[in-house]
């Protein structure tokens, strides 16, 4: 795919203009955001905030469109490619290896800075309204091993496909992948339709994100104008504040990683997914950058059948951001209701979000719902979630920004690992 998708590929210069609209576009989102909430009424605001947020929704759901189809088509040109399933099996220990590891990473680093700069100790809880917490709440009541099950093993992949339930398109993928490659030249035809299929969705992809900075703009101004962003800072300025210097944490020791093993080519990677990290920023949903952050590394060089089957697996198992936030967050809660928690007692929480966190792909909040099972396993009052809730949005902006990053980072290096240094395509 690398040596076709060359002609898909927009010149650098144009690239580079999608940013800049999509920062400008976030710029005038927040302006427009800030006037509607400060010269209108409440239900103007509320109305206002509805409609401009389908705008971004127009953007996000054009992406999920795309995504289905996508993981499908790639992941099983790929695995034909590879060949055996020895090759799957190779890559897919070298991927597990490193997701886990920068999950064990991201929950230390999580659990590192909540203990020592302890933003929970001393809130005062009076003027928490826990009612807000039951859209979260109400999902950890179904929240089992059943669900961890069901997450994974698709039953129909036509439903897998119409709920977007990117990991059980992973399964069906591989094992479609693995018996076309074992019966050989008969299926070269199904292998080459579905390799053209690919190039024609990698195309609807630059169609779809001219509507980027329109869904941005949508969703930051939808937000800009229900919340009080002043008020909002001021209340959780320790929150925010440590919450930040975590997730700068986690940045410096994945762009460290990534120099150790990509030396000067991590600036050029940093380049191509600078795009798809604002879109992810503005809103709130790394899946809205699957497709174009499936595009970008296959430009940086990364062979297609080493994309096509880590950014998959790394979008259900690969959460850097969300891992550091769950961490975090948890003890957190704790800590603004006084109940002490040892380190023995934070390392079970750790190796519990380990797994639990693998299970729920697809959910939406789906880092609150972890936060709030494991609370409940652990007696924090699961309505703790409430104190987290106003200003999770904009935690949410670096918790994408941060999935992004990690999975753009794992994939480039696995396929480092897999095929040696490679040529860019473009340079």
């Amino acid at each position: 795919m690398n040596s076709d998708s060359e002609k898909l590929v927009p010149k650098t210069k144009k690239r580079s203009f999608l940013t800049l609209y999509i920062l400008f576009a976030m710029f005038l989102g927040a302006i427009l955001g800030s006037y509607i909430h400060y010269n209108f009424d409440k239900a103007s605001v509320l109305n206002f905030s509805t409609n401009i947020k389908l705008l971004a929704t127009i953007f996000i759901r054009l992406v999920q469109m795309i995504i289905a189809p996508l993981v499908f088509t790639t992941l099983v040109v790929g695995i034909a490619k590879l060949g055996d399933i020895r090759a799957v099996g190779r890559i897919g220990g070298k991927a597990l290896a490193w997701f886990f590891s920068a999950s064990l990473i991201s929950l230390l680093i999580g659990m590192f800075w909540v203990n020592f700069l302890q933003p929970g100790v001393g809130l005062n809880l009076s003027d928490i309204d826990v009612s807000t917490a039951s859209e979260v709440t109400d999902k950890t009541q179904s929240f089992s091993i059943q669900n961890f099950v069901e997450h994974i093993i698709p039953k129909s992949i036509f439903e897998a496909m119409a709920t977007n339930e990117i990991l059980q398109i992973v399964i069906f993928s591989i094992f479609f992948g693995l018996a076309a490659a074992s019966i050989g030249d008969k299926v070269k035809p199904v292998i080459s339709a579905l390799d053209y299929t690919s190039h024609i969705i990698l195309k609807m992809v630059n169609y779809v994100m001219k509507f980027a900075p329109i869904g941005v703009f949508g969703a930051i101004a939808a937000v800009f104008a229900t919340k009080d962003i002043s008020d909002l800072m001021l209340t959780y300025t320790k929150f925010f504040s440590s919450f930040l210097v975590g997730i700068a944490s986690l940045w410096l020791v994945l762009l460290l990683v990534a120099f150790f093993f990509l030396g000067k080519r991590l600036k050029t990677l940093l380049k191509r997914i600078v795009s798809p990290l604002v879109i992810a920023f503005g809103t709130t949903s790394s899946e809205a950058v699957f497709p174009k952050l499936t595009e970008e590394l296959e430009r940086f060089g990364v062979k297609d059948r080493i994309v096509s089957f880590m950014l998959p697996l790394g979008y259900s198992f690969n959460l850097d951001g969300s891992m550091m936030y769950m961490t975090f967050a948890s003890i957190f809660i704790a800590q603004a209701y006084g109940i002490p928690l040892d380190i023995g007692t934070q390392f079970t929480m750790l190796f519990v979000l380990m797994l639990t966190s693998k299970g729920i792909a697809g959910v939406p909040r789906a880092s609150l719902v972890v936060i709030a099972a494991t609370c409940g396993m652990f007696n924090i009052p699961i309505e703790g979630i409430a104190l987290i809730l106003p200003i999770d949005h904009f935690c949410d902006m670096f918790r994408s920004a941060t999935n992004v990053l990690g999975n753009s980072i794992a994939t480039s290096v696995v396929g480092q690992w897999e095929e040696g240094k490679t040529t860019e395509v473009l340079q």
